[in-house]
């Protein structure tokens, strides 16, 4: 008789809101004078579009002027519809027909002092379902850091917690996941990754619902003992003007791989969610300059020689962090 746990999107979404909630009680204590609002959103059904009925909707959090946070969001979403979209079918033909219902939660954290990284975190399921037909599911997420001025201490802790969350299922996760978030998170137009990566994974139901779910509450658990730790080391050292600029230049890479490349910035606005809620992960301010280029030994320069290229953080001798 198997054991399997059945597919459960309530657990899913229940384990959601709370994972949300804290991760957003923990920015707001890190922060200290700034608090997340909150707007609750619905999509409508569209009965005057036969099939591209959608519906659902979400809790979006953004935090905005914070002595620590100069713009963090926070969202949870629910939404379902008669047919999933482009991006989703595009590389799954076999999705094509199915209704479906997609859940997660979504979070990036724009620092204002230059010496914090920005960070990314998601954690999504998503059910395609057909009458008569066994549900096709899946589990999906991750999360990633972009430093500006980097410390290779904090970038191999980052890593050290991402494998420690992995390792109850398998010495070879962090690895695989790893390497996923390296290959996913690149800018091919610009030869570089945007950032010193993470973990990335999607797709995942080869174990079943039951430890497939706990990987990924493994996964959304650690974001915070990941990042606060970075946080709490860097958000005192003094910062420049030069700095602040070149922090604002950089996070133009961040505006040009989520509206270029984004799986989850397509899948949003291709199903018609919010699209307040979808581009609240672009940073508050950004810049672009021609054809800059960093000064040769400077601490940009170090950025771009020696953290924007894919490398085993953990295989880092100590004596040259």
């Amino acid at each position: 008789m198997s054991t399997e746990k059945p597919i459960s999107i309530d657990r899913v979404k229940s384990y959601l809101l709370g994972l949300q909630e804290n991760i957003c009680s923990a920015l707001e204590l890190e922060d200290g004078q700034a608090e997340f609002i909150e707007d609750q959103w619905q999509r409508a059904d569209e009965a005057d579009q036969p099939g591209e009925m959608s519906g659902g909707g979400g809790r979006s959090r953004v935090m905005r002027q914070g002595q620590v946070f100069e713009q963090a969001g926070v969202n949870f979403s629910h939404v379902h519809g008669s047919q999933l979209p482009p991006s989703a079918t595009a590389a799954r033909p076999e999705l094509a027909g199915r209704s479906f219902q997609a859940l997660g939660v979504s979070l990036v954290i724009h620092p204002r002092n230059p010496h914090i990284p920005t960070s990314h975190a998601n954690v999504r399921f998503l059910s395609a379902e057909k009458p008569g037909e066994a549900p096709i599911w899946w589990f999906g997420g991750g999360y990633d850091l972009t430093p500006y001025y980097p410390v290779l201490d904090d970038v191999v802790a980052w890593h050290e917690t991402a494998r420690n969350a992995c390792l109850p299922f398998g010495e070879e996760v962090y690895p695989r996941y790893k390497d996923w978030c390296d290959r996913y998170f690149f800018l091919k137009h610009r030869n570089e990754t945007r950032g010193v990566g993470g973990l990335f994974f999607d797709d995942l139901n080869e174990w079943g619902f039951g430890r497939c779910f706990d990987f990924q509450q493994a996964v959304g658990n650690s974001y915070i003992d990941a990042y606060l730790p970075i946080v709490q080391r860097r958000k005192h050292t003094e910062w420049t003007e030069a700095q602040r600029q070149f922090q604002l230049y950089r996070r133009g890479r961040y505006v040009e791989f989520n509206l270029v490349y984004d799986r989850g910035t397509l899948f949003g606005l291709q199903s018609g969610g919010r699209t307040e809620s979808i581009l609240m992960s672009l940073p508050p301010l950004a810049r672009w300059e021609y054809d800059y280029h960093p000064e040769p030994g400077s601490q940009e320069a170090k950025l771009y020689d020696h953290f924007l290229k894919p490398q085993d953080w953990l295989g880092v001798e100590s004596g040259n962090r």
